[in-house]
């Protein structure tokens, strides 16, 4: 039976617990379609940092077989079973059970239960769940709340047992052993009590002096889910099993923001951004401004994605919307019908349209053609991550709305169809053309290798930190193309290929003078540092080497190849990744642990200065054995004081020798095996900067008595771990890994 709140206001007992009730309520008000297991997650929910709007991340545990996804609401995760898109609405297991009992001295005993929902973009919905109340002389009292104490509700259900215990009736929720009533609009809050009516004199009397089962008077339950999830049976009062309620289903709706639709569109978090998709206002007064996305009439999807709604083919439907009325015609958003009052006409308008789709079979098969390489143009946009880049670039400020998307036509064009004779590089994640667009600007086009679902974030991630770096010593993206089946990368054209080719090849290696070097090595050194200091996310490039440094037409350095970096979040000064990198370049301890730094990109770069210094590979099996690895030989040369017997002929003068010193001290110290012991890289650009004799830069605040200990700092500290770090450097160039090239190698090491 159903009970209301002025009939129970009308005890001052339960005035006074009503009133408990209320006060604790209040209290509380203070990708891509992805997959976890067997739930499907689509956007605005998603997995991983940047997959979802605010207050939808789903966590997935892959401990579980199969693996269950689960939902942030406050401080609480719980389990999903289900979310529609469509109808704005996510099913989790129903959380909130209250159970009723008695003491060891035979007195009842209350229970209550809580879920709080304030804070969280979701309410209850007030159609599907139900307030239910199962067992014998079980009185539950609920207390509905939008966060706001002046709105509170409260509402109770008392279920009896009839004296004749085989009465009760299975699917029946009307007073005998389930009571069960609505909950009102816009909650956000519950809290359950359960409580115990009668003491056992009471029952007897009821029950006509029959004895009740034990079972039947402690088993009970107060709990909220969708009455289609459970149903109710008579026999769950003698078994007092909560595994039902436990498995059964609680709908939340969602809400979107605080404003209305109209100021929403104003706004740049207005989430309806896809142009089939519409806002619709919150109805209920109670939760405030706040708005949904639905796709607008006649179309379907998800109305949260640019591209996610489409429209419905009505004429597809099992029942012909135009049956008996004519020809069902679909159009955009609708359909008509399309009635003939001439059959014989019609007739012979078909025959004829018959005869003239042979006679132009030809045409149509050439239609058909584009038609599918359309669709396939679609397929591989989708595949390449066109979604989720289209979703990173929105996270992120709209930084690359100024990115162009180019066509297959206009690269195949620019690229000669990518002939052999336009390749201008090749390296670990794909090949690079020299590109010539319609207007006459040069570009180089990466064309990366094929992508799977695994690298597919690796290509993202390139193009999302391309297009927020702006600086004279980073390679410039000017576009992407996601139609082919491999994607592509448009960037600034920079004429006079790597550094790696200017040091390394015999014909160009003395074409570089000591002073080009220097100021070569500082320009590389002010992009790494603007990546890790003057960004908004910090970036750590995990690739630095010889080859990914460019020289332009005034030989200025330019860094490229971002495929293998990565963001940092502002809180974090590390991350634990698969070991990323190219042998000889790699950071011992990254390799050793996983942990990705700034100081990664350290080390890296101080190979690179010793190849400045040097001349030679950083691997080369062409050497004797105990010089195979650059780092471990120089730092023994070093060790040794014989510098200038390994330096690169002609790079020594009588005016520049201490600057050669400086920058070989500077080396050393980029390559000490313990990264917190390394310079940071603004640090570097200060000392650099100043043996060219060029004032630090507006972002570089290192103070001039910091710059005077840093320069100053003394070598001995780096002695006892030279000798450890020459092993360690000489155990990861030995053969272990099946090197055969003399090159430079890029891999993946597996942790």
């Amino acid at each position: 039976m159903f009970i209301s709140p002025h009939s129970l206001l009308r005890f001052g007992t339960w005035s006074i617990v009503l009133a408990s009730i209320l006060s604790s309520a209040a209290a509380e008000a203070g990708n891509p379609k992805s997959s976890c297991g067997n739930v499907t997650i689509e956007y605005p929910f998603g997995i991983g940092e940047g997959c979802f709007l605010h207050g939808f991340e789903i966590t997935c545990n892959n401990s579980d077989s199969p693996p269950k996804p689960f939902l942030h609401l406050g401080a609480d995760q719980h389990e999903v079973v289900h979310i529609s898109v469509a109808d704005n609405q996510v099913r989790i297991r129903s959380p909130v059970i209250s159970t009723k009992g008695f003491d060891s001295n035979g007195s009842p005993v209350t229970s209550v239960a809580t879920i709080n929902l304030t804070g969280t973009p979701f309410v209850f919905n007030n159609t599907a769940n139900k307030f239910t109340v199962t067992g014998c002389n079980s009185l539950a009292i609920i207390a509905l709340g939008d966060g706001n104490i002046s709105t509170a509700t409260a509402t109770g259900c008392l279920s009896v047992c009839n004296h004749n215990l085989e009465a009760d009736t299975d699917g029946s929720c009307s007073g005998s052993g389930c009571c069960q009533t609505s909950i009102s609009e816009g909650v956000k809050t519950i809290e359950i009590l359960m409580v115990n009516l009668i003491n056992e004199s009471m029952i007897r009397s009821l029950y006509n002096g029959s004895d009740v089962s034990a079972t039947r008077k402690n088993c009970g339950y107060g709990f909220v889910a969708d009455q289609e999830s459970y149903e109710f049976e008579a026999s769950d009062l003698d078994h007092c099993s909560s595994s039902k309620i436990e498995n059964s289903y609680l709908v939340l709706d969602w809400i979107i923001g605080d404003e209305t639709c109209e100021a929403a569109r104003k706004s740049n978090s207005y989430a309806c951004i896809g142009s089939k998709s519409e806002c619709v206002g919150n109805a209920s007064s109670s939760i405030g401004p706040s708005y949904r996305c639905r796709c607008k009439q006649g179309h379907e999807g998800n109305p949260y994605l640019p591209s996610g709604c489409h429209d419905i083919d009505e004429c597809m439907a099992p029942h012909n919307p135009c049956e008996g009325k004519g020809t069902c015609i679909n159009d955009l958003g609708g359909y008509h019908c399309k009635v003939s009052k001439f059959p014989t006409l019609q007739l012979v308008l078909g025959i004829g349209s018959l005869l003239f789709l042979l006679l132009l079979a030809p045409s149509l098969y050439i239609c058909m053609k584009r038609r599918k390489l359309m669709k396939l143009k679609e397929r591989f946009f989708q595949q390449n991550g066109g979604l989720l880049l289209q979703q990173q670039i929105a996270f992120h400020d709209g930084s690359g709305e100024h990115t162009k998307i180019f066509t297959t036509q206009e690269l195949a064009k620019a690229t000669d169809n990518y002939a052999a004779s336009r390749v201008i590089g090749r390296g670990g994640n794909g090949t690079v053309y020299k590109g010539i667009l319609g207007d006459n600007t040069v570009t180089a086009v990466k064309k990366s290798r094929m992508v799977d679902e695994n690298h597919i974030d690796e290509f993202i991630n390139e193009v999302v930190i391309l297009t927020r770096i702006n600086h004279r010593n980073v390679v410039r993206l000017l576009g992407c193309c996601l139609e082919t089946e491999v994607p592509l990368l448009v960037y600034e054209y920079v004429p006079n290929g790597s550094l790696h080719y200017h040091i390394h090849n015999p014909n160009k290696a003395t074409s570089i003078s000591w002073e080009d070097r220097l100021r070569i090595a500082t320009e590389t050194a002010n992009a790494l540092a603007y990546l890790h200091s003057a960004t908004v996310i910090p970036v750590i490039h995990r690739d630095v080497k010889s080859s990914n440094i460019l020289l332009d037409e005034k030989y200025t350095a330019k860094v490229s190849d971002f495929g293998a970096s990565r963001l940092i979040p502002v809180d974090q000064t590390q991350i634990t990744t698969l070991v990323k990198g190219t042998l000889g370049y790699l950071d011992p301890e990254y390799f050793q642990t996983s942990q990705l730094t700034e100081k990664s990109d350290v080390y890296s770069f101080g190979v690179v200065l010793v190849e400045l210094l040097t001349g030679k590979l950083p691997i080369s099996f062409a050497r004797p054995e105990a010089q195979r690895n650059l780092s471990s030989y120089f730092i023994l040369a070093m060790q040794q004081d014989r510098f200038f017997e390994i330096l690169e002929p002609g790079l020594a003068n009588e005016g520049n020798r201490e600057q050669l010193e400086a920058v070989a001290d500077l080396a050393m110290r980029c390559l000490r095996l313990k990264g917190e012991k390394r310079p940071t890289m603004k640090e570097v650009v200060f000392e650099l900067a100043g043996l060219r004799g060029i004032d630090k830069h507006p972002w570089d605040h290192v103070n001039h008595e910091e710059s005077h200990r840093l320069l100053d700092e003394q070598s001995d500290s780096h002695d006892a771990e030279s000798s450890s770090a020459v092993n360690l450097y000489s155990d990861m160039s030995t053969g272990n890994y099946s090197i055969h090239n003399l090159g430079t190698v890029s891999i993946d090491f597996p942790r």
